[in-house]
């Protein structure tokens, strides 16, 4: 979830959870606190500055842990209560910054990117996958609700029923994903694909919008598909950036199915794409990637590129987080490299 949108929910949670009995001068410190605290864990932003590859391997990581929660809630709610200057000190603002944090947690769980819940003991990433990672809707509800909270300064209700109506969302969004999972398996089913793993990602613009993913070992079938839509969404050339961005998810009866290999189409692009998919300068992205297609080779075949079909999008011409492994010869070592619009980069 983008940064914004984390802080503006913890500020409705916090107005959604104020004590009826709270002095009215109260609230402004309280929603200051929550919309602070719940921007506060992607401050993980400064591992960025250690390079790529510390960034990727800490994003989402002890900022988000659900086990250090209590501890960052502590810190933070010391420095807000120095900050807001609280009469009541860092006891009346943990509360509401443990809550913040929490949203922020929860907001970044239903995105596909993945979340270190278990940090620092495990480096996993939990992931539910319902909402993406910028959703216009998600965040429109929010501001609803806080300009309600503006209107009727003395209520909670109107901060509440948005918090509801964005629980029933993100729900709305889970069963959108279930029916495109079950597209994908019928798909599946019709075509004889044999054992498949179905995956679906959300898409930008509208929650009917997703990729769903057949993959084997060997490659990936993917399309870009509309729960909803009837027919084609039409995008001239006078079109809006948004309706530009949403026609390309075509209806379930029009779906266009792509390819991408995993390794490449030839015994030897596969050969060599597996040596360089599998040795230690990868290791980090065959933790990260969820997804991972083989994308070409260069500098005379001795650089192996992968992206991370997760990331993929319909009109975007490139794609993130698109790493690879490179050796000076055939028999030396593999080493990664980060490649952008701009060429490649060594990550150490």
């Amino acid at each position: 979830m983008d940064t914004l949108t984390h802080a503006l929910s913890g500020a409705l949670l916090a107005r959604a959870t104020a004590p009826r009995a709270a002095p009215p001068n109260s609230l402004p410190r309280r929603v200051a606190a929550g919309f602070l605290a719940c921007a506060a864990p992607d401050l993980d932003i400064v591992f960025s500055l250690f390079g790529p590859l510390t960034y990727l391997a800490n994003h989402r990581g002890i900022t988000h842990s659900l086990i250090l929660l209590p501890l960052w809630a502590l810190l933070y709610a010391w420095l807000l209560s120095k900050l807001l200057r609280d009469p009541g000190g860092w006891r009346a603002l943990y509360g509401v910054t443990a809550l913040a944090l929490g949203a922020h947690i929860a907001g970044d769980l239903i995105t596909s990117f993945g979340t270190m819940v278990l940090a620092p003991f495990s480096d996993w990433r939990a992931a539910i996958g319902t909402t993406f990672i910028i959703d216009l809707w998600f965040s429109g509800i929010i501001v609803t609700g806080l300009a309600a909270s503006l209107v009727w300064r003395r209520e909670r209700w109107p901060a509440i029923g948005m918090l509801v109506v964005l629980c029933a969302y993100v729900g709305f969004q889970y069963t959108l994903k279930q029916r495109a999972l079950e597209y994908g398996a019928e798909y599946a089913r019709q075509h004889g694909l044999g054992e498949v793993e179905i995956k679906a990602q959300p898409r930008p613009v509208t929650p009917y919008n997703w990729t769903v993913f057949l993959s084997d070992a060997t490659q990936h079938r993917y399309a870009h598909v509309n729960l909803a839509r009837g027919e084609p969404l039409e995008a001239g050339a006078d079109a809006g950036f948004l309706r530009r961005l949403d026609a390309p998810y075509l209806p379930l009866a029009l779906a266009r199915w792509e390819q991408r290999s995993r390794y490449g189409e030839t015994p030897e692009a596969r050969a060599l794409a597996q040596a360089a998919w599998n040795s230690e300068a990868l290791a980090f992205y065959r933790w990260f990637a969820d997804l991972p297609a083989y994308d070409g080779t260069s500098t005379g075949s001795e650089c192996v590129w992968f992206k991370d079909l997760r990331f993929i999008a319909p009109g975007r011409p490139w794609v993130p987080f698109n790493y690879g492994a490179c050796r000076e010869r055939e028999g030396a070592p593999w080493k990664p490299y980060e490649r952008d619009g701009e060429g490649k980069r060594p990550l150490y």
